[in-house]
């Protein structure tokens, strides 16, 4: 059961849905001559939004950088290959969609986006993030699954209000060392890389309410993840693990031995678990705290 093969659409998918395709995209076409740009804007209860997704575009309008009223913008479902640094203009985003594209990289510009709390940037191509990103202090979820990244910049450790973070379906081997600082967050997903361990420093992060490493080739299951008392879903399943820590039972707001994937609870499934923890597994969760915890206080 080795480390599942991930990141992204690292592959290149080619132009062959552009051949043969008009000049002109249906965006395009809706920018009638004369017209402004500004109409196309629209003004939700919270924040003025612009959307272009699933257009087929290899890259953005030049007029988007004018658009400086724009709080959402969504990009995602192109075919777009790089950001270019104009997106340092639109210093009043708050959500910044990105997803599925074919970027390698992010420019350095971004970090001139101060009010940016929500960053989509999976299913890309992307290797590695601009230190730069760090300074977007407001930023409170970062999504970064299915791209190809094996480390993260050391500067990530300033980013203290971020509260959710997806690393899953990249080419992580540990978990990035600035993560451990981020002592805000409440969920981490780091599923289907290439994980062997998953560091005693995990609990500095107190706050952590959703942890999820399944998929990866993980071997030991540290006694420091029971120390995050605030865990309700906890999901290490699909490892290499044998053995519990005695301290399990510490995690009281796990409820349940968990087996849908959506569900709180502990999933601990397709482990080579060491008997008889197994057959205390399939007895549910009160029978394996009940036997970890008389096995450390006989």
């Amino acid at each position: 059961m080795g480390a599942r093969q991930s990141g992204g659409r690292c592959k290149d998918k080619g132009t062959g849905l552009l051949r043969g395709r008009q000049k002109s995209f249906p965006w395009e076409d809706a920018l009638l001559p004369g017209r402004d740009p500004r109409c196309l804007l629209k003004q939700g209860l919270r924040h003025v939004s612009f959307s272009l997704v699933t257009k087929g575009m290899t890259d953005a309008p030049d007029f988007l950088w004018g658009l400086s009223e724009v709080q959402k913008l969504n990009l995602s479902h192109n075919q777009l290959r790089a950001l270019p640094p104009e997106v340092g203009k639109l210093t009043r985003l708050v959500v910044l969609n990105l997803c599925g594209n074919r970027l390698k990289s992010l420019p350095r510009e971004v970090s001139l986006l101060q009010n940016l709390k929500v960053l989509f940037v999976h299913m890309n191509c992307l290797t590695e993030l601009p230190a730069e990103l760090s300074a977007c202090k407001n930023l409170e979820v970062l999504s970064l699954s299915h791209n190809c990244l094996s480390q993260l910049p050391a500067s990530f450790a300033d980013l203290s209000r971020l509260r959710k973070l997806n690393l899953s379906h990249n080419r992580f081997v540990h978990i990035p060392v600035c993560v451990f600082s981020l002592r805000e967050l409440d969920f981490l997903h780091v599923g289907s890389n290439r994980l062997e361990n998953i560091a005693e420093s995990i609990q500095c992060l107190a706050s952590l309410q959703i942890f999820i490493a399944e998929s990866n080739s993980i071997r030991a299951f540290p006694r420091s993840l029971c120390l995050l008392t605030s865990l309700e879903l906890l999901n290490v399943s699909n490892n290499h693990i044998q053995t519990l820590p005695d301290e399990l039972y510490l995690l009281c707001r796990l409820t349940r031995i968990a087996w849908n994937p959506m569900d709180k609870g502990l999933h601990i499934s397709r482990n080579p678990l060491a008997k008889p923890l197994p057959e205390l597994v399939e007895g549910g969760l009160e029978m394996l705290f009940s036997y970890l915890k008389d096995k450390k206080h006989p």
